[in-house]
């Protein structure tokens, strides 16, 4: 099957691209990622309209889905079916790391009379197809086991406490003895270590702790212990190297009424045993936190719209500020030298592509209604898609270079849906890390995404010079390090927006001067008069009016070649005045002649 996860064999090896699968009312299907984006022909297409869940192995070798009859899974590399599970109802999937274990999960049910339900949590032995345990797990979140890489450890949530099962034996009794206390676990198993929340009762604080395994003998065992009075609840993000945990604590009500979405705070938590709560200057809920591939850096968005972004290092100091703008997600490339900047949702779907070595701006591409994003493994490529429920409308995704330029696109038929897309996984190294380019990569496709809409100008507006009016204050991007050679710390709040007001008026002054050189351009003869006097008259007063409405209507013309010129596309009536100018010219070259 093209698009395995493994070089292909023969005397020189060749790697195959990377497949994705795409599951909507048209079935489950393959498509062959770039360059050729034609669906596969070695993955039989399963056309039944029922299929809920597909998973990749971790290395992309395996491929699992249910159909709404039953769960197959089947060998990537061969197209080989190995083996299938009588379970229609299994919504969620998922392998252990080494590909031994198969986990399914479906939404638990009682009898009818009230007694407990059949165990809906499932583990499948991936050779044997035998089914390994099974467990009462009534609810989807954190349903699935953990794993160490080597899978010589498994944790389970259990109500309030965290099972731990060696070496895949989950036999009654092989579970570790005592158990850990906690509400919500992640596991980061590079060297056995794993992060539990216990939330706050009675007056008592919420707290998180770092752990290494096995050992869990309370505060004084722990390699870290972090514990904070505002958290509802917890989402904690682990890095690569498993050097640091970021807790973003959320309230589900904001006391001080400031946000209608509660109240967020990030802190950081290190395995050394410091930490830290993170300073955002901004206000406002905090949309993402992404830790950078190479665990020494993570990039926040947060603040009121127009939304901050800003990357930390490990002291949670600022590294750089990408400013102000229309975001709510970033994304670290595979290997963590690009970063995109996304606004999707309620936004209109721009991107800003960042070179975060050298912090340069790559593109500003476009994917409007998109409601999923992905880096691809080979950290070139991306996809964008709409996908139903979110959005039923205009279903389809489209596949991008970094560089900005759409190299492909799909869309479902109007009666369709589509409800899944994403790339096949790749192991680490497979994919070498290439420098970064910022000439966009030639399309065969026409044009890319058009331009976002306009803002609303009232038609008495509309043939006038756009005022600088704003409803808020931007910001642009900077960079937070020390100059080399300077002991100076980042600029205080006040300090910055000094700074700022600084720029914006030392900006409109060379706008000024630049428009009135523009007008000296335009109206020699105005220019050179003296300050005060009156311009040239032919004695006849209709005369110098048709003069003076043939200038006005010239300035109107320049400033719209301006507008063209600075990249907004103007309306047709805009257009044909423009193809008036040289006529306009004319006409009152002619006029002034007669002075």
């Amino acid at each position: 099957m093209r698009g395995c996860p493994h070089l292909c064999p023969g005397a020189a090896p060749v790697l195959c691209g990377v497949i994705l699968p795409v599951r909507g009312s048209e079935g489950l299907y393959m498509v062959n990622g770039p360059p050729s984006f034609t669906e596969s022909t070695a993955f039989q297409r399963d056309s039944g309209k029922n299929c809920k869940v597909v998973a990749f192995s971790k290395d992309g070798s395996l491929f699992a889905w249910c159909n709404g009859e039953k769960v197959n899974l089947v060998n990537v590399t061969s197209a080989e079916l190995l083996c299938s599970f009588d379970l229609p109802k299994v919504v969620c999937l998922a392998f252990s790391p080494k590909n031994s274990v198969l986990a399914t999960w479906q939404a638990y049910t009682t009898a009818k009379d009230g007694t407990a339900g059949l165990p809906n949590l499932q583990l499948h032995d991936v050779k044997t197809g035998k089914c390994l345990k099974s467990f009462i797990q009534k609810k989807m979140q954190n349903w699935c086991p953990c794993w160490a890489d080597d899978e010589s450890i498994c944790a389970r949530n259990v109500n309030n406490e965290v099972h731990f099962f060696e070496n895949n034996d989950f036999t009654p009794g092989s579970s570790s003895d005592p158990p850990c206390a906690a509400k919500t676990l992640t596991c980061c198993w590079w060297v056995l270590q794993v992060a539990v929340y216990v939330p706050g009762s009675k007056g008592a604080p919420s707290f998180v702790r770092l752990y290494q395994y096995p050992s869990f003998g309370g505060p004084q065992s722990a390699l870290a212990n972090k514990s904070f009075f505002k958290a509802d609840k917890v989402t904690m993000l682990w890095n690569k190297k498993a050097t640091a945990v970021l807790v973003v604590a959320s309230t589900e009500v904001d006391k001080t009424g400031a946000s209608y979405y509660g109240e967020q705070t990030l802190h950081y938590i290190g395995t050394d045993g410091q930490s830290a709560v993170v300073q955002l200057p901004k206000d406002g809920p905090i949309y993402d936190v992404v830790w950078s591939p190479s665990s020494v850096e993570f990039c926040v968005v947060y603040g009121f719209m127009p939304a901050k972004a800003t990357v930390f290092n490990l002291k949670c100091d600022p590294v750089f500020d990408f400013g102000t703008g229309p975001r709510n997600a970033a994304y670290y490339s595979p290997h963590g030298h690009i970063l995109v900047l996304a606004g999707f949702g309620n936004l209109r779907g721009q991107m800003e592509v960042w070179d975060v070595k050298n912090y340069k701006l790559i593109s500003k591409p476009v994917a409007s209604d998109s409601t999923y994003f992905a880096w691809c493994p080979d950290g070139e490529h991306i996809v964008t898609a709409t996908c139903a429920p979110r959005l039923r409308v205009s279903n389809g995704y489209k596949i991008w270079h970094y560089t900005g330029t759409l190299l492909h696109s799909y869309q479902v038929p109007s009666n369709e849906e589509m409800w899944q897309v994403s790339w096949q996984p790749f192991p680490d190294g497979v994919f070498p890390a290439k420098a970064v380019k910022y000439q966009a990569v030639p399309s065969e496709l026409p044009s890319a995404e058009p331009r976002p809409a306009q803002a609303y100008r009232p038609p008495a507006l509309r043939n006038k010079p756009a005022t600088s009016s704003k409803l808020h204050e931007d910001e642009p991007p900077q960079n937070m390090k020390p100059q080399s050679g300077s002991s100076d710390k980042p600029l205080s709040k006040t300090a910055l927006k000094n700074q700022r007001k600084h720029e914006a008026k030392k900006a409109a002054k060379q706008e000024a001067k630049a428009e009135a050189s523009q007008e000296g351009r335009q109206c020699p003869a105005a220019a050179s008069a003296p300050r005060g006097a009156a311009p040239a008259s032919s004695g006849d007063p209709e005369l110098d009016k048709k003069i003076k409405n043939l200038k006005k209507k010239l300035k109107a013309i320049e400033q719209l070649k301006e507008q063209a010129a600075a990249g907004k596309q103007l309306e047709k009536n805009q257009l044909e005045k423009i193809q008036k100018e040289t006529a306009l010219l004319q006409e009152l070259e002619e006029l002034e002649l007669g002075l």
